[in-house]
């Protein structure tokens, strides 16, 4: 979770306006980027302000672990959103990364055999190699590609932003590549201003997430499509599972889908 995603601001929208309807309090708190320290910082933050609940999406799945355990231990809930840590948690909801990533894949082989290329290789630009949910859509997308004559080259990290991440896919675009997949929404901003740029008909871009920017480069041609999670889903889903489990209801620790749609010219 981060402050710099359009997605994190939609979890918030939908969280909040669940928090309104249940008449409790929501307070957002995120790193600047995707910084592990600064997300611990957050979580003693919150223990420390005396929060009874904490919505988490971790950065990685172990950095932010030993936090959540001191958390627990004070009595504080824990759940997920997005993605999980290795602590158990009151509830996760999340995408079912791995399964969309595959989509995302599906998706640009069938765009490629339309344009009648058959092999070439492939771009990967995630946000970095700890981030379960992005993780995920990477092994997702590279087990659509088993066996179909293409090479996916060697991924390279973004750390979700766009700049960092259009560097990369210029990089790639002078490879040669046939199709650009970006695991997150700064990584495929990144991808289609490249695209863009490098004013080269024929290159497929694929990414995750929905922002004003993604919709834009899809709308003129430069990405091919993009899914869309539901974040405003996971928020409040979020919300209510933490006054679940303060009213003592026990969730199980079970892990929801919140669905993802193909989004298109």
């Amino acid at each position: 979770m981060d402050s710099i995603d359009q997605h994190w601001v939609t979890l918030n929208e939908g969280a909040q306006k669940e928090a309104e309807t249940l008449g409790v309090s929501v307070t957002f708190m995120s790193p600047n980027t995707k910084d592990d320290a600064q997300q611990i910082e957050c979580v003693n933050n919150a223990v420390a302000g005396g929060y009874e609940a904490i919505i988490v999406a971790a950065n990685g799945p172990d950095a932010i672990s030993s936090a959540l355990k001191e958390a627990q231990s004070s009595g504080v809930k824990i759940v997920y959103v997005d993605s999980p840590a290795n602590v158990d948690a009151e509830a996760t909801f999340s995408t079912d990364n791995k399964a969309a990533g595959k989509t995302a894949g599906e998706e640009m082989l069938k765009a490629l055999e339309a344009a009648g290329v058959t092999s070439g290789s492939i771009g990967i630009i995630n946000v970095n190699a700890a981030t379960d949910s992005c993780v995920m859509r990477e092994e997702g997308f590279r087990s659509a590609f088993e066996g179909k004559g293409f090479t996916l080259l060697e991924t390279q990290y973004g750390e979700g932003d766009a700049a960092k991440s259009q560097s990369i896919a210029e990089n790639y675009i002078t490879q040669g590549v046939a199709g650009i997949f970006g695991c997150n929404e700064g990584s495929t901003t990144g991808a289609g201003n490249a695209i863009k740029a490098s004013g080269k008909d024929g290159i497929i871009g694929v990414g995750f997430d929905k922002s004003d920017a993604i919709l834009g480069l899809i709308d003129d041609g430069y990405l091919l499509c993009t899914m869309a999670q539901n974040p405003d889903v996971m928020g409040a889903k979020g919300v209510e599972a933490c006054v679940k489990a303060l009213e003592g209801d026990s969730l199980g620790g079970a892990v929801s889908d919140t669905g993802v749609s193909v989004l298109k010219k």
